[in-house]
């Protein structure tokens, strides 16, 4: 049995591990969140539904050691069962992303782990503890892109299988030509409403659609749906895509191909900020280190419009899901050792 735990934060964790599990049958599912909409299994056993961990404040950090591990709230309810878990039903295997307690936590209870790892500053006390005991490491971006900083031992783990997404493989849609489709998702993105609604009125030969964040006013060029189940139609064919530097964000804007203008927002580690850099360096994106003047959108627009989007192939090529999969199957196989 392979178990992949699945962090609560945002939806692209769970998005990447579905797309993954499509090529991995009889994977389980382990997370605060319910199973998400086309995870493979039917069977209730294939996802194991955690408490949350988010209630509790009392020395968190546990005196710099760790990220988050509140002596009080539900965390303690929370890595009991997932220990009780590991007891049961004893896996050769848990893939986690993203936390280094159950990292930790796993690998103490004697079973190897293999870290989903995201891009940034990771050299401090609670992931070198996590990345350290890994058995292998998984990088969800391709294999041409440097980590600077990194120790050497994780670089020699690292297996970068390159961005993957629920989308890969979808088929193409029709770009209708002066239309923005702006991907907030989950975890939101830092522009007000103030700013958002100055771009569309700079604009007035653009349609804009807005997926997620606050509630917009009624303007004649905007439509703002909320959050929609499935994006792929408006985001695939939309002339320009605008969107923060999440790893799930990216994935799924290089499966549609789309020329797209990319925001870094302010994330722990870095991890945003850096991904920026690469896709900078690489021509792959618009890079805005701000949301522009309002003055300025419709350059952005029109400069990004002449974008090639079919250069987010060096990014995704369709199959990182299935090359992630034949990694972690590979990695639950080994034999264990007694020291490496």
């Amino acid at each position: 049995m392979i178990g992949w735990y699945v962090h609560h934060q945002g939806r692209g964790h769970a998005h990447r591990a579905t797309a993954v599990a499509q090529h991995l049958p009889g994977l389980v599912g382990l997370s605060s969140l319910p199973a998400p909409t086309g995870w493979p299994s039917p069977f209730s056993s294939s996802w194991v539904q955690l408490p949350p961990d988010d209630d509790g404040a009392r020395d968190a950090n546990a005196g710099g050691a760790l990220h988050w591990a509140p002596l009080d709230g539900s965390y303690p309810a929370r890595m009991s069962a997932l220990a009780a878990w590991v007891a049961e039903h004893r896996p050769e295997l848990v893939v986690v992303d993203t936390s280094v307690e159950v990292s930790l936590l796993l690998r103490l209870l004697g079973v190897p782990v293999l870290v989903v790892v995201g891009p940034g500053e990771r050299t401090d006390r609670p992931h070198r503890a996590a990345l350290d005991a890994a058995s292998h490491l998984l990088a969800p971006w391709p294999s041409w892109v440097q980590q600077p900083g990194w120790p050497t031992a994780w670089r020699q783990r690292v297996h970068a299988v390159g961005a993957f997404s629920r989308y890969d493989g979808r088929s193409p849609v029709t770009v209708e030509p002066g239309t923005v489709t702006v991907l907030w998702g989950d975890g939101g993105l830092a522009v007000t409403p103030e700013q958002l609604l100055g771009a569309v009125r700079a604009c007035p030969a653009w349609r804009w659609t807005v997926l997620g964040g606050p509630p917009l006013p009624t303007e004649p060029n905007l439509r703002a749906p909320g959050w929609v189940d499935d994006p792929w139609p408006l985001l695939a064919s939309a002339d320009v895509v605008v969107t923060h530097a999440g790893q799930n964000a990216l994935a799924e804007v290089a499966a549609a191909r789309r020329p797209t203008v990319v925001l870094a927002q302010d994330r722990p580690h870095a991890e945003q900020k850096t991904t920026a850099e690469v896709l900078r360096s690489a021509g792959l994106a618009t890079l805005c280190d701000d949301w522009p003047s309002a003055a300025c959108w419709p350059d952005v627009l029109d400069v990004t419009a002449t974008r090639d989007g079919a250069r987010w192939q060096r990014w995704s090529d369709g199959a990182g899901a299935e090359r992630a999969a034949a990694v972690i199957r590979s990695a639950a196989a080994e034999v264990p050792c007694a020291s490496r």
